[in-house]
C-alpha cells in the first residue's frame, strides 16, 4: 500500500510553506451531531480534529508551483476518511468562487473514501455542488489539474477527480468508483488502481512524488500561457518533390521518413502528454496528444504516427482540441495515417461517431488550428485531423481520397493498373496545392 500523505505534506511537496496562503472561510452553526442527527457525529469530528489538526477534511488556499499561482484544494483522509460534508463543500465552492474571481487554474489534491454517510443525503448532494463550481471555472476559460492520491473513490472520484482536465496520480494509488469495502467480491483489485486508469485512458499520467512538483508545475505553466497561433514545422525529410503520384505514395510509406516524434522533438523545447479518452480507452502507439512549449509559449498537439488510428485515438484527439479551445491555446495536427482502423473491433468501438467527434471539434474550434501533412493522408480518417484553409504538407506526403490499390479495386482495374490510378487522383503535394485542398509546401529548415 503506498504511503498515505496528509493534506499539509502534499502542499509542502508541491510549494514552500510561504507561499501557501490558506482561504477564509464563514461556517454557519449546525445542529447538533449534524444536519441529520447521527448520534456520536459531533464527538467523531471532534476526535477527527484532534487527530489531524485540521477542522474539516479539505485544506483550501493559494500557492506558486514552480512560479505558476494556483487554487489548491488538499483532501485530509485522516479526517472522516476524506469525506465530503456540508461544511466541505462550503469549503469548495469558496476554492472554486476564488480562483474565478482571481483567474486562477484549479489544483485539488484528492484522497477521498467518498460522501459521509453521518449527513445523509445532504452529504450526497454536495457532489452537484462540487459539479457546478467545477463546470463555472470551466466556463470561465481556466483549467482544473487534478491530482489522484490513495484512496481516490466514490464521488470525489467521479466528480474532482474524473472531472478535471488533466489527471494525474499518484504511483499504486487506489482510484476507482467503488471503494474496497462495497465492490463485488470476486473484483480483481488491479483494475482500482492509477496505473489501472492511465491504461483505461481515465487518467493521463502516474507521477512519482519526487517528481510531483515539476510535473505539476509544467502543467500549470503549459495550460496557462498560450501562444498566439501555431506556425506549420519545417520538413524534416530530404527529398524533393515527387515526379508522380505512386512516386509520392513510395515516399510517404518509406520506413526512414521522419514519423510524429521527430517532428515533435524538433518543433517544442518542452512537452507533456495528454492521454485517454475518457471513454474506457487509449491510442498511445496511434495517436500522440499533449501541449508544448515553443519559444515560451503554449502550442497544444494531436499528431498521428503512421499507423491506422483507432477510435480511442480520434476521441483522445476531440478532447484535447476542445480542451486547447476553451483555454486558447493553438492547436498543431499532424496527419499520418494509411487510414482509420476499420476492423471489427474498431467498429464495436465506435469508429464512424469518434471520427466525427474530431472532425466536429476542429470545425468548431475558435482556436487558431494548423494543419501540416508529414506522411500518408488516407481518406477520412486524415481529413478529420486537418484544419479547413490552413493545412500544409511535406514534399515526402501525399493525401488521398482512398488509397491507390483500393481505388484501383473498386475500379475492377487490375493490380498493374494502380500506379496510373495514383496519378488520376492526383494526390502529390503540388497536385494538392494546385487544387486548393492544401495552402503550401513547407521548406526544410534553414541552415
Amino acid at each position: 500500500m503506498p504511503e498515505r500523505l496528509s493534506a499539509r505534506d502534499v502542499l509542502a511537496l508541491l510549494c514552500d510553506a510561504s507561499t501557501f496562503t490558506e482561504l477564509p472561510y464563514r461556517e454557519g452553526r449546525s445542529a447538533p451531531d449534524g444536519p441529520i442527527s447521527w448520534q456520536g457525529y459531533d464527538a467523531s469530528r471532534a476526535r477527527a480534529a484532534r487527530r489531524t489538526g485540521e477542522e474539516e477534511s479539505v485544506v483550501c488556499g493559494t500557492a506558486r508551483v514552480e512560479g505558476t499561482p494556483a487554487v489548491l484544494i488538499a483532501f485530509e483522509f485522516g479526517f472522516l476518511g476524506g469525506s465530503l460534508g456540508r461544511r466541505t463543500g462550503d469549503r469548495l465552492e469558496a476554492a472554486y468562487t476564488h480562483a474565478r474571481a482571481h483567474r486562477l487554474p484549479v489544483v485539488p489534491l484528492v484522497a477521498t473514501g467518498g460522501s459521509r454517510m453521518q449527513e445523509g443525503m445532504l452529504a450526497l448532494t454536495q457532489l452537484q455542488r462540487v459539479a457546478r463550481q467545477s463546470a463555472l471555472t470551466r466556463e470561465a476559460g481556466l483549467p482544473q489539474i487534478a491530482v489522484l492520491r490513495d484512496p481516490t473513490t466514490g464521488g470525489g472520484w467521479a466528480t474532482l477527480g474524473a472531472g478535471a482536465d488533466i489527471t494525474l496520480a499518484l504511483p499504486g494509488a487506489q482510484v476507482g468508483f467503488a471503494g474496497s469495502r462495497v465492490r463485488p467480491p470476486d473484483a480483481d483489485p488491479a483494475a482500482y488502481t492509477a496505473e489501472a486508469q492511465v491504461a483505461a485512458g481515465s487518467a493521463d499520467a502516474v507521477v512519482r512524488p519526487e517528481e510531483l512538483r515539476e510535473t505539476l508545475g509544467l502543467w500549470l505553466r503549459l495550460l496557462t500561457t498560450p501562444a498566439a497561433e501555431a506556425p506549420p514545422p519545417s520538413a524534416l525529410g530530404s527529398t524533393p518533390l515527387p515526379a508522380t503520384g505512386w512516386e509520392a505514395v513510395l515516399r510517404a510509406r518509406a520506413p526512414e521518413r521522419p514519423r510524429a516524434q521527430a517532428y515533435l522533438d524538433a518543433y517544442f523545447t518542452r512537452r507533456t502528454a495528454l492521454v485517454g479518452d475518457r471513454c474506457g480507452g487509449a491510442d498511445p502507439d496511434g495517436m500522440l496528444c499533449g501541449f508544448g512549449e515553443r519559444d515560451g509559449r503554449t502550442v497544444a498537439y494531436a499528431a498521428q504516427t503512421g499507423t491506422k488510428t483507432r477510435p480511442a485515438g480520434y476521441r483522445t484527439a476531440a478532447r484535447l482540441i476542445r480542451l486547447a479551445d476553451r483555454l486558447g491555446i493553438p492547436v498543431l495536427t499532424l496527419v499520418d495515417t494509411p487510414g482509420a482502423a476499420n476492423d471489427a473491433e474498431a467498429e464495436r468501438q465506435g469508429a464512424g461517431a469518434a471520427i466525427a467527434d474530431v472532425f466536429g471539434a476542429v470545425a468548431a474550434a475558435r482556436t487558431p488550428v494548423t494543419t501540416l501533412v508529414i506522411g500518408e493522408g488516407g481518406s477520412g480518417g486524415a481529413l478529420a485531423l486537418a484544419a479547413p484553409g490552413n493545412t500544409w504538407a511535406t514534399p515526402d506526403s501525399y493525401f488521398s481520397v482512398i488509397a491507390p490499390e483500393l481505388a484501383a479495386a473498386i475500379l475492377k482495374r487490375p493490380p498493374e493498373e494502380t500506379e496510373a490510378t495514383a496519378d488520376q487522383l492526383r494526390i502529390r503535394p503540388q497536385d494538392l496545392v494546385e487544387l486548393g485542398v492544401i495552402r503550401g509546401i513547407v521548406d526544410h529548415p534553414q541552415p
